[in-house]
């Protein structure tokens, strides 16, 4: 049977790609020229690297040659004149009113282009400004290809708008900085998921200002901006450290959910199995807490910071690689997993969604956003989604509601003020694994069945948040934003947790838990950012202080359960009826936290970064059965240093020095409180723009964590710290738009992950726990352009994890897997219809796996089908 589904996938596969193979072949008979689309090859507001000469091959073909040469329009001269909100950007020429132009956005570049035009005029074919205006960092005007202009204005702070006049002079576009929009009565441009449309054609006769046409929301494989590395908005090529971002295009082409979606990074290992409450993340070797627009929920504990599967009302993944604390706080060295919500638009945007697939997977989602008054100063976005699925394992099943919304208001001309907040309602049973002899290791009685599963208990969990951003500018060079998040988590689980396995091989022990937690979290984070200059050396200030509370109260019981034939189980047999462990408890932590930051722009090509943080921490633990309390404090200071250097524009060579911490909860055996663990960072890499709308990243580090705690070998009930780990890596990532409809998203990482010093000697030169020499991941997708098959594409993606440690001693291995995913799609205006397939020729292999008791099985060939409409 699993012959068959291997090779009638393989088939699908096959006849998908010959459609298309003929439907490209059909576009370029005979090595004529044809239009491809509305996304053609962008050209870079620089030299980039692709711009070499190619030999004459079809691909080349397809992007230089035009055949409608006649009918071109020709812009004589661009001039950029300061208006009283911002500039306005004219292309001259006496044919305004043939140009239909069509718009696209990249974070803060307001694109677009203009078909059937070309720049011919004296100073060349190419249009460059800096700063023309308070809030505008750059304007430029290039031929992107022998038929098509692009004009491009990229925003200081957010995306400009863009209203559209035909005048005598010929077409000119009215821009408006990001910051001048929040109060403007004119409507402006707003990003809106949607196929690309061109505008209406400008009437000669009038030059009222007429909208574009919004072409996409942050649609692309490349997102070249990002906040999660500074707190502020910066370019990506301009911070001295390795940062990945899986964008929202990335993650609906994949139908990802949480799990599978960080399969994309390839330093992070997601250590929970794919049923879990939440995800347990390593990156570079290190565990991590997750963070939610750049904060870290207290408790030490981010795993929570997005509970259940799914990634409703998260816009994309940004990975901070390396050390992280003078951003968050306390975080281990590895970096940071950081989730992006989804903000309100400004026009109106429907979305809905429907997916079944196999193991009865039913999944509804809407995302809905728009203006609540005629000025468009109040918007709101509305996500939710309902999910009820199986496993492929015989107890495993979610039952998952989502509800998060948003709502913002421009209170003034600098001041806007969101409020925001999330639902969930997750129920579920958690898989605790299998043991590692009878999966991973021989067993004399066979290999345990794939879909067993052995937990018979429940857990449900409710989690609310909620809280507000407010953003106010002072002047044209000072800001300031505060946020205000309370979050509570009500969890109430009962289960069979697996204590080893028997001698006979085939009988695991369990014992029965009950356990009832309380979580509540408050965080406020204020920034005041600033921009001046000290002679010619340019500054971007930032001052942060963080503020938090941090409180959990939780019940448990356990009792003894009957043993269970791993190979012949029998549920349902009763538990003790004497409580062999109790506890109730309550822990609060209070902390505070200060960050210094400055971003120095020495010249053009050389930027330095100079960041420090101090953090205070106090925790207290109350046993409430033994009416005992306990308290410690700590303080740590993390710096970090980076520096970035261009030699030519699309190239940044970057090196950087950076400290984490965590604490060490507990006290020694002499009752002495422990230093914080460190981590240290050095850090060098390459960033290069291949094309406008393609990036690669290669690092090289090398991290360091101490004071890492081991226990005491004359009494285990304490801790001692003299233990060391080590990680040295190599990461190298690819994102973008190789052609016109064909998006690629690559990486590949190695990671060396050692204990160098303990005081158990059996884990001394060995890996650590669950972590991999080796993994790769590429998602590539095609969309046929042109002709009778428009709109039709498919993707492949192969996801390669090497070979893990199963613990620290290294006893025993989770051997490597890839496995191979592929979609087909069709996309006409607003209908979308999918079906993606995973693990494609159904491997047997190994998902993750917490010690020797505790391995997870990965989910065999897996169906969905999906169909989404936009209004």
């Amino acid at each position: 049977m699993r012959l068959i589904k291997s090779l009638s996938g393989l088939m699908f596969t096959a006849s998908v790609f010959i459609l298309i193979t003929q439907s490209v072949l059909a576009e370029t008979d005979g090595g004529n020229s044809v239009e491809i689309g509305d996304k053609s090859k962008s050209v870079s507001t620089m030299p980039q690297l692709s711009e070499v000469e190619l030999p004459q091959t079809n691909a080349a073909l397809l992007l230089t040659q035009n055949p409608d040469a006649e009918a071109i329009v020709e812009i004589t001269g661009v001039s950029i004149n300061q208006t009283e909100k911002g500039v306005e950007v004219i292309l001259e020429t006496a044919k305004g009113d043939a140009l239909q132009p069509v718009q696209k956005n990249e974070g803060n570049k307001l694109i677009i282009d203009i078909p059937n035009s070309q720049l011919r005029y004296k100073d060349g074919d190419t249009f460059r400004q800096e700063k023309p205006f308070a809030g505008i960092a750059e304007v430029l005007v290039v031929n992107q290809d022998n038929n098509t202009i692009q004009v491009k204005v990229t925003g200081e702070t957010g995306l400009p708008i863009v209203e559209l006049f035909d005048g005598d002079e010929g077409l000119i576009f009215g821009v408006t900085p990001a910051a001048v929009t929040q109060q403007s009565q004119t409507p402006p441009v707003e990003e809106k998921p949607t196929s690309e449309t061109p505008q209406e054609q400008a009437s000669a006769e009038t030059d009222e200002p007429i909208e574009l046409v919004v072409t996409g929301q942050q649609d692309g494989y490349r997102v070249p901006n990002t906040t999660t590395g500074t707190r502020t908005d910066t370019p990506l090529r301009d911070i001295p450290q390795s940062i990945q971002i899986i964008p929202q295009q990335v993650l609906r082409d994949q139908r990802a959910d949480l799990g599978s979606a960080l399969l994309n990074a390839p330093s992070v290992r997601n250590a929970a199995p794919t049923n879990f409450d939440s995800v347990r993340i390593q990156t570079r070797g290190f565990f991590s807490a997750p963070a939610l627009d750049g904060i870290i929920p207290g408790g030490f504990n981010g795993a929570r910071v997005n509970v259940g599967p799914d990634l409703t009302g998260i816009e994309r993944i940004e990975v901070l690689q390396g050390p992280s604390s003078v951003l968050f706080g306390s975080s281990p060295p590895g970096g940071t997993v950081n989730f992006i919500t989804k903000q309100p638009l400004r026009n109106p945007y429907y979305f809905a969604e429907a997916t079944v697939g196999s193991f009865n997977f039913y999944r509804g989602e809407i995302d809905l956003s728009g203006p609540l008054d005629d000025d468009k100063k109040v918007l709101y976005r509305l996500n939710a989604s309902y999910r009820d699925q199986q496993f492929f394992t015989e107890l495993g099943r979610t039952r998952n509601l989502v509800i998060a919304p948003v709502v913002s208001a421009a209170l003034g001309e600098n001041t806007n003020l969101s409020f925001g907040g999330i639902y969930k309602d997750i129920s579920f049973n958690a898989d605790f694994g299998l043991p590692a002899v009878g999966t991973v290791l021989p067993n004399p009685n066979g290999r345990i069945p794939r879909d067993r599963m052995t937990n018979e208990g429940s857990t449900n969990l409710v989690q609310g948040r909620i809280g507000y951003t407010l953003d106010h500018k002072f002047s044209e060079n000072w800001s300031v934003s505060n946020t205000f998040r309370y979050e509570s988590i009500n969890d109430v689980s009962t289960g069979y947790f697996p204590l080893g396995l028997e001698s006979d091989n085939r009988t695991q022990t369990r014992y029965y838990f009950a356990d009832d937690g309380q979580e509540h979290d408050y965080k406020m984070v204020t920034n005041i950012i600033g921009k001046f200059s000290t002679g010619s050396i340019q500054h971007q200030l930032l001052i942060g202080v963080d503020v938090g509370r941090y409180e959990n109260t939780s019940s448990s019981q356990e009792r003894d359960a009957a043993s269970i034939d791993l190979f012949n189980p029998i549920f349902g047999q009763p538990i003790g009826t004497e409580v062999t462990f109790e506890d109730r408890s309550r822990r609060a932590l209070d902390s505070f936290g200060i960050v210094l930051q400055d971003q120095i722009t020495f010249a053009e090509n050389l930027k330095f970064l100079i960041s420090g943080r101090f953090d205070t921490f106090t925790e207290t633990n109350q046993n409430l059965i033994g009416n005992t309390e306990t308290s410690q404090s700590l303080s740590a200071f993390s710096p970090r240093l980076g520096i970035v250097y261009q030699p030519i524009a699309p190239i940044s060579l970057y090196a950087n020095y950076s400290r984490a911490f965590e604490p060490a909860i507990g006290r020694t055996r002499d009752q002495s409180l422990f230093d914080p663990t460190r981590g240290t960072q050095y850090e060098v890499g390459v960033k290069a723009d291949l094309s406008d709308r393609l990036s690669t990243t290669l690092a090289f580090y090398e991290i360091t964590r101490s004071n890492v705690l081991t226990p005491d070998p004359v009494d285990d009930r304490f801790s001692v710290q003299t233990a060391e780990q080590r990680s040295r890596g190599i990461e190298l990532s690819f994102a973008g738009e190789i052609l016109p409809g064909w998006n690629v998203f690559a990486s590949y990482a190695y990671n060396d992950a050692r204990t160098t010093e303990s005081n158990i000697p059996d884990e001394v030169g060995k890996r650590l726990s669950r972590t991999s020499p080796h993994g790769a991941s590429l998602w590539t997708t095609y969309q046929i352009q042109k002709g009778d098959l428009q709109g039709l594409g498919v993707g492949l993606g192969l996801f390669y994890v090497g070979d893990r440690a199963g613990d620290n001693a290294n006893t025993f291995e989770i051997p490597s897997y890839l496995t191979i995913d592929a979609s087909i799609f069709y996309k006409q205006d607003r209908f979308r219809a999918a079906i993606n397939i995973k693990n494609l020729f159904d491997v047997e292999y190994f998902e993750s796996a917490f010690n020797r008791n505790r391995v997870h099985i990965g989910a065999p060939f897996t169906v969905q089908g999906t169909i989404s409409w936009t209004f």
